[in-house]
């Protein structure tokens, strides 16, 4: 498989140790980039990126016209904690509680149907003019950053990033069930609608829809942003409890939409050597193949990423041929990468990955599609084979090594069992 880094041209080896590559910027949605595509192809993704731009026009002109001329524009909302709990009983969503929590959602809901990202839903609705989103997290421009934004003050607007939007809908769900209102409801229908409009023709969905560039265009499955759209389409498709009130031509639309990414996930599973392997964190729309991300998340294969797709894959009740042999794969794949008798531990030097009898497994957080081997980044957008050897700053601030996988390999034998 082609060898996605460009390596590093220059010398001495000494300043070199470790370093392996440059990480190097995602492709974006483009019309030129879909003027490349076969002449069949075409019509749908351009569709999809119109369709995408008239969206952003409109939100913003709905949000502009909340404003009469000379109103104040309000502060934009604080980033905090979601507090938008999904594991309480049945009851507790019948409680004013619950309510208020729901009546910031709805207030925060774009007019694309989705949800920003990073907001204290149990704290005040939203102020008419008040933006959707927070701050952009890098407000500083013209740094060659991956993250920067087109616009400090417009981004995310409408995001699977940090489990948001879905979580919103499933929230609303709940309440609507405990105390049914039209309002809850035609918001659950609004975002059930903007997971369908966001899905790329293949399945996948990006990060932020409307689109905004950069690498938030690819698909993501990171956070579960794909798995966790669509499994609410499932949801919907199935007519569960809490979705039981929606209407069946939607319910229609939501079980091809889940069709659609399951065979997107199946497709972006990665091959090395003609063998399956696990999937990225995210991948280029237009030719599923691994990008990166921010400056210091190369383009790889993922462990906590692939470990979630198998969890998605084995809940599904009636697996295919294809769904098998990706779980087997997948399982394969994340039992080969285990590393034991390691640590990644706070020391006096930072966070780092040291020796420790018994210890582990542990995986690390991404692999090189070529290799197999862990590779790290960090703020200079260097690529490293030893963690112990990126920034302090950027050992402490990301988790290079964990355990993400272990709960889809301990699935796994049940799952076995059970489709053998």
């Amino acid at each position: 498989m082609k060898h996605f880094f460009a390596l590093l041209a220059f010398t001495p080896a000494a300043v070199l140790a470790g370093v392996i590559g440059l990480n190097t910027p995602a492709p974006e949605m483009s019309a030129v980039r879909i003027a490349e595509l076969p002449a069949a192809q075409r019509p749908a993704w351009q569709a999809y990126l119109d369709r995408s731009d008239r969206q952003m026009a409109f939100d913003r002109a709905t949000l502009a016209r909340e404003l009469k001329p000379g109103d104040p524009v309000p502060p934009p909302p604080v980033a905090g904690k979601t507090n938008a709990p999904l594991d309480r009983e049945p009851g507790w969503y019948g409680s004013d509680e619950a309510a208020r929590i729901a009546a910031t959602i709805l207030s925060f809901q774009t007019p694309s149907g989705g949800w920003s990202k990073n907001q204290n839903r149990s704290g005040p609705p939203r102020l008419p003019g008040q933006r959707y989103a927070n701050n952009a997290e890098t407000m500083t421009v013209g740094t060659g950053s991956f993250d920067e934004p087109r616009d400090r003050f417009w981004t995310f607007v409408g995001t699977l990033d940090n489990d948001a939007t879905h979580t919103e809908i499933r929230f609303l769900a709940r309440v609507n069930r405990q105390r049914p209102h039209d309002d809850y409801r035609a918001a659950i229908v609004k975002g059930v609608l903007y997971l369908l409009t966001a899905q790329y023709p293949n399945g996948g969905w990006p990060q932020n829809y409307p689109l905004e560039g950069g690498f938030h265009d690819g698909i993501t499955f990171n956070d579960e942003a794909v798995t966790e759209a669509a499994a609410l389409l499932q949801d919907v498709a199935e007519a569960r409890p809490d979705f039981a009130f929606v209407p069946e031509p939607l319910r229609y639309r939501a079980r091809a939409g889940a069709a659609r990414a399951v065979d997107l996930i199946l497709a972006a599973q990665v091959k090395v050597n003609g063998r399956l392997t696990g999937w990225p964190q995210q991948i280029d729309a237009l030719t599923l193949a691994p990008i990166s991300a921010r400056n210091y998340e190369p383009r790889g294969l993922a462990s906590a990423e692939s470990a979630g797709v198998l969890l998605f894959l084995m809940h599904q009740p009636r697996p295919t041929p294809a769904m098998k042999a990706a779980i087997h794969a997948g399982i394969a794949w994340l039992q080969a990468q285990a590393l034991r008798d390691h640590a990644f531990t706070m020391t006096s030097e930072g966070r780092k990955l040291v020796p420790k009898p018994g210890a582990g497994p542990l995986w690390s957080r991404l692999y090189d599609v070529s290799t197999g081997r862990p590779i790290f980044g960090d703020w200079g957008k260097t690529i490293h084979d030893d963690v112990n050897e990126i920034s302090k700053g950027r050992r402490n601030g990301y988790t290079w090594w964990g355990t993400w996988p272990q709960k889809a390999l301990d699935a796994y034998p049940r799952w076995q069992g059970d489709h053998r």
